[in-house]
């Protein structure tokens, strides 16, 4: 790729993979040697630059800080089979960014800063990318409100940050999760949809709960009279009721998943009939007792597929049949990894190859 933006690349000279042990990764744990960095200024973009990753320096007034202005973004790039490294569907991730920032008010960089920024940070930290199979790098873009002014207002300055590191898969076995129904992630005409950093915050005390009581992870619902599933954790959530995969629609409380979107695009092309509808809860509860259900399953960019064993309704427990490579999640997975290493053709569009 011929890049148009003129990237200042400054390089660490202590470079931390060795400290990395790649055959045991732990998601999060560890990041690459370096970050991009962009300024909104002025109601201008400055010139981005690759810096070594460090910490940055704040004012305790920074807008951010107490408004919640931040939005983020989670996608992955893979080691292909021959070697070269696969940004996997960037057009949908900077898509899906704009409309997150869009949503908060705030600054949206150019998409050939986004694009290109991260073709050459990675580039720049190739080596970090793992060849150990099922791994990949996760890359953080994130924008925060960097104005130091603590009233009550829209930044005019942001600060557009993006950082790696190396991951395994997680979510590897089957997961149990608890309805929850007292608590909302997010209400009609939220920002449910947005990638920002109080929905997150917000759901910990909900799942603090969940764990307590021996669940991984909750399913949200609308928390209504007669409530309806929304997703599983911070993941998208599909179904197979009758031999037809469900999963709930988009809507401004749902994220638009990239992985979502995927998935169900390749069960069409497999052939499996689909349904995007309302899930009302007591539907899932009937699906159980006349064992019609026999899949549910989270999926998202950090899990790709949570496969789900256990759910918890109304003080009771059920449980999923047990999962194999027939199951309809696993053979759309495997056809998801196919394409993105480069074993399958992509007919899709889907992977940008950095190199």
């Amino acid at each position: 790729m011929e890049l148009l933006t003129d990237i200042m690349v400054k390089r660490t000279n202590h470079s931390k993979i060795r400290e990395v042990d790649f055959d045991n990764l732990e998601f999060g744990k560890y990041v690459s040697d370096h970050m991009l960095v962009c300024d909104y200024i002025n109601e201008e973009w400055q010139q981005s630059q690759i810096v070594p990753f460090a910490n940055l320096s704040l004012n305790p007034a920074t807008l951010a800080l107490h408004y919640g202005q931040t939005a983020f973004e989670g996608m992955k790039a893979f080691r292909m089979d021959d070697g070269r490294i696969n940004l996997f569907r960037v057009d949908k991730h900077y898509d899906r960014f704009v409309k997150s920032l869009d949503r908060m008010c705030m600054a949206v960089p150019p998409k050939e800063i986004f694009t290109e920024g991260l073709f050459k940070l990675i580039e720049t930290d190739a080596a970090w990318v793992p060849k150990q199979p099922g791994a990949s790098l996760y890359i953080r873009p994130f924008i925060y409100a960097s104005e130091s002014k603590f009233g009550v207002k829209v930044s005019d300055q942001y600060r557009f940050v993006i950082f790696t590191g190396p991951v395994p898969d997680l979510f590897a076995n089957p997961i149990k999760v608890k309805v929850e129904t007292d608590y909302v992630r997010a209400g009609k005409g939220g920002t449910g949809f947005a990638k920002c950093g109080g929905n997150y915050g917000g759901a910990f005390y909900p799942t603090k709960l969940a764990r307590q009581q021996g669940y991984d992870q909750v399913l949200w619902t609308n928390g209504q009279e007669n409530p309806h599933i929304e997703e599983s954790g911070m993941m998208n959530v599909m179904f197979v009721i009758n031999n037809v995969l469900v999963t709930p629609p988009l809507s401004d409380s749902i994220l638009d998943g990239v992985t979502r979107d995927s998935l169900l695009t390749l069960a069409n092309d497999l052939g499996y009939k689909m349904e995007e509808r309302e899930v009302l809860v007591s539907e899932l509860e009937n699906a159980f007792r006349e064992k019609t259900i026999t899949e549910a399953f989270g999926a998202g960019t950090a899990a790709v597929v949570a496969p789900i064993q256990t759910i918890h309704i109304n003080g009771s427990d059920y449980h999923l049949p047990k999962y194999s490579h027939e199951n309809l999640f696993n053979k759309v997975k495997v056809k998801f990894e196919r394409i993105r290493t480069g074993k399958d053709n992509d007919v899709y569009g889907w992977n940008f190859i950095a190199g």
